[in-house]
């Protein structure tokens, strides 16, 4: 086996397969990565021009990309991945070669050169073959929907099925959802069905899924691929598979009806300005507490308690009360607000202890954040 590419190339692709590389594993072959310029069908190519296919996987996910190089000697080598990514990262700019001789892969580029052990091609699994393409979806809108979602996903692996995003699929919208019980997160956009009708109800790791969406880039279509066990998603050369969590998310079509809240719309930079200055006094979680009040037009948000406290206000309008003091934890209210870009978001409350929904100033169903508030504290 004997290639040459572009250091930049190389540790580009290097880098996107290693991400589902086992940190320890008993099994030491899934610490490898398998480089093949034999690959043919699906990019595939031959000698002097064949592009170089770079794949990882673990008992959770694989990572597969092909990526162009000139191809010398085709061949197969698999060789520990994290050892050959921090390799990479340190070559000198420009062309490199690499190369099997006997039982050493080299790698050498403008003067240096290095040389790995590799490791037993016969021990190491196959990758699993890509589930049914459901259909496709923008990379952009699907990377941004995904990051508004994860940050209501929950932390704790004894609940695995909250530590996931659903990913539904009904006719030409997909939903994306996450809660981990005290905060509820809600993404709709539009997708292309491979057929009419198209439906499917899965969770997926949020963490995975956060990787995935981020590194398939933002331009272009992400095709979609689900079966019973497992999803994919496939990119500009680039091939990610996942396995399903068990379970199900709590539906939040009941929880998101709110009967007759009042309303009140904020600018969204000053009110996330103003929950990161006054937080600094909140003690752990202790709330931030936001009293609206509509006859002069303002919110009021104060934090700490005895001689701590921090208070800022800024304008905003209120519909449905005359006054209304709601509280949250500071941290789940940050990760809120910075899910939206919108100008101004709407904010419909229900009052002290209940629910709380942020939305754009439309008050769309397109992105929507459910939070519980909790009751003001402060002396």
């Amino acid at each position: 086996m004997e290639f040459r590419i572009e250091r930049s190339a190389l540790t580009d692709a290097v880098s996107w397969a290693a991400r589902v590389l086992p940190v320890r594993s008993p099994v030491p072959v899934l610490g490898g990565l398998l480089l093949d310029t034999e690959a043919r069908g699906e990019g595939g190519g031959g000698a002097g021009g064949g592009p170089l296919r770079i794949s990882g996987l673990d008992y959770e996910a694989s990572a597969r990309i092909d990526v162009d190089a000139e191809v010398v000697r085709p061949g197969k080598v698999l060789v520990m991945g994290r050892r050959l990514l921090d390799i990479c990262k340190v070559l000198p700019e420009g062309p490199v070669e690499c190369s099997v001789e006997g039982s050493r892969f080299t790698v050498s580029g403008d003067g240096a050169r290095f040389g790995l052990s590799v490791l037993p091609l016969d021990d190491y699994p196959a990758l699993p073959p890509l589930p049914q393409v459901r259909g496709a979806v923008d990379a952009g809108l699907f990377a941004a929907a995904v990051g508004d979602v994860a940050v209501a996903a929950g932390r704790d692996d004894t609940l695995p099925a909250l530590t996931g995003i659903r990913v539904g699929l009904d006719g030409d919208t997909m939903t994306l959802a996450a809660t981990d019980r005290y905060r509820f997160a809600v993404r709709t956009l539009p997708w292309k069905a491979t057929t009419p009708g198209e439906t499917a109800d899965v969770i997926v790791s949020a963490r995975r899924l956060t990787e995935i969406a981020r590194s398939l880039g933002r331009s272009g279509l992400v095709r979609v691929a689900l079966d019973a066990g497992s999803a994919g998603f496939e990119h500009s050369g680039m091939r990610t598979t996942v396995r399903l969590l068990e379970g199900r998310l709590p539906r939040h079509e009941k929880l998101f009806a709110m009967a007759d809240p009042a309303v009140a719309v904020v600018d969204r930079v000053r009110l996330t300005e103003a929950v990161k200055r006054v937080s600094v006094v909140a003690d752990g979680d202790s709330p931030v507490q936001m009293a609206f009040a509509r006859s002069d037009a303002s919110v009021t948000l104060r934090a700490g308690y005895e001689d701590d406290v921090a208070s800022q206000r800024l304008p905003a309008t209120l519909e449905g009360a005359e006054e209304l003091t709601v509280a949250f934890n500071p941290g789940y209210l940050a990760d809120a607000l910075a899910s939206f870009t919108e100008p101004s978001l709407r904010l419909l409350l229900m009052g002290a202890g209940q629910r709380a929904m942020i939305t754009d100033q439309a008050g769309t169903d397109v992105h929507r954040h459910l939070l519980m508030s909790v009751k003001p504290q402060l002396a």
